[in-house]
């Protein structure tokens, strides 16, 4: 990684885009606190976050989903959302284990919580439905609401059309951008051009560890430089 440095504006949908290799991973890993920068820092709200452990930077409110649906396969949709509560009382995967009832004891607020996400996405009917079970868009859907149950302030999505056709691709990126219209931040690292066209205000471009150009995908389609490294 050598230099680069990036905003992502409140309030909106910022892309980061480029070819295999740029950069992109290693860049969400070192914000998100998986990788550990050698040099340089990370601000989030005004805070240096820098060194800070993945579970610390969620808990002040920066989320990440991953390339892969990260879910528990051998427990509900419902099940797998409260295992997003980053601020639930003994939160552990032994706790998650214990599965639904106990929650719906202790936790009912967030059962009501993730059953009202469950209804927004339109999921509500795979409340008892094992993760295992759906299908790789839907398994996307799950891991989205899942990151909303933390509350975050700034959501980052890695690859989140990976294995989505483009129906669902579609009603992904509407709920995106109500999520943004609510206020949320979110950085979205894709490669399918048409949905970081869908649903993105700003884009970055990397390529060799380095930005090397920001703006709307209309500026960046007239980018010599762009079209060269990415876009060709």
């Amino acid at each position: 990684m050598q230099s680069a440095s990036f905003v992502v504006a409140r309030s909106g949908i910022t892309g980061l885009i480029g070819p295999n290799g740029a950069g992109k991973s290693t860049m969400i890993n070192l914000i998100a606190g998986s990788t550990r920068a050698q040099s340089g820092s990370v601000f989030f709200v005004g805070e240096n976050i820098t060194g800070l452990a993945p579970h610390q930077i969620a808990r002040k409110g920066l989320v990440r989903t991953f390339q892969k649906a990260n879910l528990f396969s051998r427990m509900t949709v419902l099940e797998n959302l409260l295992a997003g509560v980053v601020s639930m009382k003994g939160d552990s995967f032994a706790d998650a284990l214990l599965g639904k009832w106990r929650w719906q004891r202790s936790e009912s607020g967030f059962v009501d919580e993730a059953r009202e996400l469950l209804a927004r996405f339109s999921m509500n009917r795979y409340e008892d439905t094992y993760a295992g079970e759906l299908s790789g868009g839907e398994k996307r859907m799950v891991e989205l609401m899942r990151g909303m149950m933390a509350h975050p302030k700034m959501l980052i999505l890695d690859e989140p059309m990976a294995g989505v056709n483009q129906t669902r691709a579609r009603e992904i990126g509407g709920y995106l951008c109500e999520l943004a219209d609510d206020g949320l931040t979110i950085l979205v690292v894709e490669h399918e051009m048409a949905f970081i066209e869908q649903v993105c205000n700003h884009v970055i471009v990397m390529a060799q560890g380095s930005v090397l150009a920001e703006g709307t995908m209309a500026e960046l389609r007239e980018s010599k430089a762009v079209i060269d490294a990415y876009l060709s």
